[in-house]
């Protein structure tokens, strides 16, 4: 079977299987977050940390308990990898430099997992276990939380009260998290993945040499990894790694995963909302920017244009031969389309019209369909601003959901738009004017802006994946990304809640003749339109820079 036909099957198996649990998954979350209902386990735990599970939260208590809640979990794994040395199972590594701590413990708070490190090398079994893994399944239950509370802001009225941020988070972790990963680990060790507490392994080469082969829980990571759109990897070599990744069928499962709980998140949308259609219409916006990315994407690496690639007949660098050019390009659509950032090709590699769509696919708010929870609160506020553009262009009072969009609410929506481009941009441009972090690009011209530009969007969008050339290990760029993380996630969570806040308190508007129904194909094509031309008079600059002129050279 050639790579081409075998390309088209895999992409329709993958469309196909998300079609199929679409339905099932999306209604089962939104049963979770409607639910009154609390189990024995939720509520052990909420007696643990003395909270009222039927305490409703202003949009304001709510934002604080989320904060509370990530500072401390913060300050947990930051001293967790400062005490690495002197805990069971860190077979053999040492307590982690304190900017790295805090890079690494930022990082996987903020659902990014950025990773200046290479796992196998820096982290024992208990830090990655009792660590970064669980982080995997907190952050993105806080996306989820978010999430859900924006819902509520559209539901209900005149109420400042968005739900508790306890319960949601609880809920998200324990019904919907745990269980789904606790399946797909099991699937990965049946694919091949490694799951066992053994250290390095010397094992000897076919030269006669010697190797060193760390072991450890991989398979429970790989699962939340990509579930919970996390995206750190065990080993440096992240999803291409065989103890990951075995084949190509875990390969495919591993972007399902990617996208299952985004692509599923609309119908939950549509069911709180109590219009499935709305989700239906959130649902197609993201389907299109993602099915666009993914055929820009292996249109770019099929047709390999440069030099070395038309001489050589394929653009092979950098991706795993067992999963080929098709599957390496699905992979990287998926995961820089959602925040989850794992890689099963080295994105620096791609060829430079390639490399430009991964980075796109990011500046886009990475809302296609984007992270757990994040993907959802961030297509649905561009859908106010698209609403608000139309009430323009017709000279209406702009209405979404029956709640009108005021002064307050668009002016929390600018803000949110503003938010990452504020901490990327600063960031990138402070990385290449200043002397020391530029010794540390090690690519001239146009790749080396982009490999800096890259690595700035990852940690302000929350995705987690790198462009590498750079060395990012130093003390400038650990602080740098660990502060571009920290905005690009909370500060629009903060305008998020706010914005809930704003349209939990209006009276529904009732719907007439003149109102813009936001469910009709004209609708998506105008939200879709809004995401990409904000995207692109933002960041279009800074990518004539870097990718679009290294694809011209």
């Amino acid at each position: 079977m050639s790579s081409t036909a075998a390309g088209i099957i895999q992409l329709l198996v993958l469309i196909a299987l998300l079609a199929v649990v679409h339905k099932p998954l999306g209604d089962y979350m939104a049963r979770v977050f409607t639910s009154t209902r609390h189990l024995a386990v939720e509520r052990g735990f909420y007696r643990v940390v003395r909270v009222d599970p039927e305490a409703d939260q202003r949009w304001s208590t709510y934002l604080l308990s989320l904060l509370g809640f990530s500072l401390v979990s913060v300050l947990f794994l930051f001293g967790f990898q400062r005490l690495q040395s002197n805990l069971p199972l860190s077979v053999g590594m040492e307590n982690v430099p304190a900017a790295g701590a805090f890079n690494t413990a930022v990082s996987f708070v903020t659902n990014t997992n950025w990773q200046w490190y290479s796992g196998e090398s820096i982290m024992g079994h208990l830090v990655q276990m009792a660590g970064l893994a669980v982080q995997n399944f907190l952050s993105a239950a806080v996306g989820l939380a978010v999430a859900v509370a924006l819902i509520r802001g559209l539901v209900r009225s005149r109420t400042d009260r968005l739900g508790n941020f306890w319960v949601d988070l609880t809920r998200g972790t324990f019904r919907i998290l745990l269980p789904l990963a606790f399946v797909f680990a099991l699937v990965l060790v049946i694919g091949g993945a490694i799951q066992n507490l053994t250290g390095a392994d010397e094992i000897g080469t076919l030269t006669g040499g010697s190797q060193s082969i760390m072991g450890g829980p991989v398979a429970s990571q790989e699962a939340i990894k990509e579930l919970g759109t996390n995206g750190g990897g065990f080993f440096n070599a992240n999803s291409a790694h065989p103890f990951e990744n075995p084949n190509s069928w875990t390969n495919l499962v591993e972007i399902f995963l990617i996208l299952l709980i985004p692509s599923a998140l609309p119908r939950t949308y549509g069911r709180m909302v109590g219009n499935r259609r709305q989700g239906y219409a959130i649902l197609a916006a993201a389907a299109l920017l993602w099915a666009g990315s993914v055929v820009a994407m292996t249109a770019a690496e099929v047709a390999h244009p440069g030099t070395v690639p038309q001489v050589v007949g394929a653009a092979m660098e950098g991706k795993e031969v067992r999963f080929d050019t098709w599957a390496s390009a699905l992979f990287a659509a998926s995961t820089t389309g959602t925040s989850t950032g794992a890689v099963n090709a080295t994105h620096d590699s791609l060829t430079a019209a390639g490399g430009g769509v991964v980075m796109f696919n990011m500046m886009l708010g990475e809302v296609s369909p984007g992270g757990v929870g994040a993907g959802l609160y961030g297509i649905v506020v561009l859908a106010i601003l698209a609403v608000f553009l139309a009430g323009l262009m017709v000279g209406r009072t702009p209405e979404y959901l029956g709640k009108k969009i005021g002064r307050r609410e668009i002016t929390l929506v600018a803000l949110y738009v503003l938010a990452v481009p504020f901490a990327l941009l600063i960031g990138a441009a402070l990385a290449v004017s200043l002397d020391g972090p530029q010794e540390t690009i090690l690519n001239t011209g146009p790749h080396g802006f982009s490999e800096v530009l890259y690595a700035f969007t990852s940690a302000a969008n929350n995705n987690g994946s790198a462009f590498a050339g750079i060395g990012v290990g130093t003390d400038f760029y650990n602080t740098a990304l660990g502060l571009a993380m920290l905005i690009g996630r909370f500060l629009p969570i903060a305008f998020v809640l706010a914005l809930a806040g704003s349209l939990a308190q209006q009276r529904p508007t009732p719907v007439t003749a003149g109102t813009l129904p936001t469910h009709k194909p004209l609708f998506v094509g105008l939200h879709v339109a809004t995401i990409v031309v904000v995207a692109g008079l933002t960041f279009f600059p800074a990518l004539a820079l870097g990718p679009i002129a290294e694809a011209l050279i």
